[in-house]
């Protein structure tokens, strides 16, 4: 009796991935290394703190957790690194459009820079990069789910004629 081979794409957990790393990396230069805002700006610095906290423990368990399956299911050749690398940036892109355009401007959890007299610049810059990263890594998944992105398909027909 057969079994049905598992789903062992590698978007989702390249995705989670990308999650984790732009939470990490908004959480460490943003909010500790620049101290330019928290995760929850409308309280005190106590709430601030706390909320970085959660939100650190959220980013690094996504990258963490994405990472694992990530090693499971890997397997090597150019096909899977394109699909790993697409996944990534769709997530760090799409986290971060998500976090400029719901978080910081229609629900004003934060700013990027928190007390700045103008924050329009600070946005525009933030919601552009990663928009660019969330276009970079849509256009190269697209080029890596094309037929001509996955030599393994013709080397594997090449001997049926």
């Amino acid at each position: 009796m057969a079994t049905k081979e598992p789903n062992r794409s590698l978007l989702w957990p390249a995705v989670l991935v990308g999650i984790g790393v732009a939470g990490s990396l908004d959480e460490i230069v943003l909010h500790q290394l620049l101290r330019w805002h928290h995760f929850y700006d409308r309280g005190s610095q106590a709430a601030g703190l706390i909320a970085d906290g959660i939100f650190h423990l959220a980013s690094t368990a996504a990258l963490v957790i994405g990472l694992v399956v990530l090693v499971q299911r890997w397997c090597p050749g150019p096909g899977p690194l394109r699909q790993a690398v697409a996944g990534i940036l769709v997530g760090a892109g799409g986290f971060n459009l998500y976090d400029g355009i719901i978080q910081h401007k229609l629900l004003g959890l934060h700013q990027v820079r928190a007390g700045a007299p103008n924050n329009l610049p600070y946005d525009l810059v933030f919601i552009a990069i990663a928009a660019v990263v969330l276009l970079a890594g849509l256009l190269l998944l697209r080029l890596a789910s094309s037929p001509s992105a996955t030599p393994s398909r013709t080397v594997r027909n090449w001997g049926n004629g």
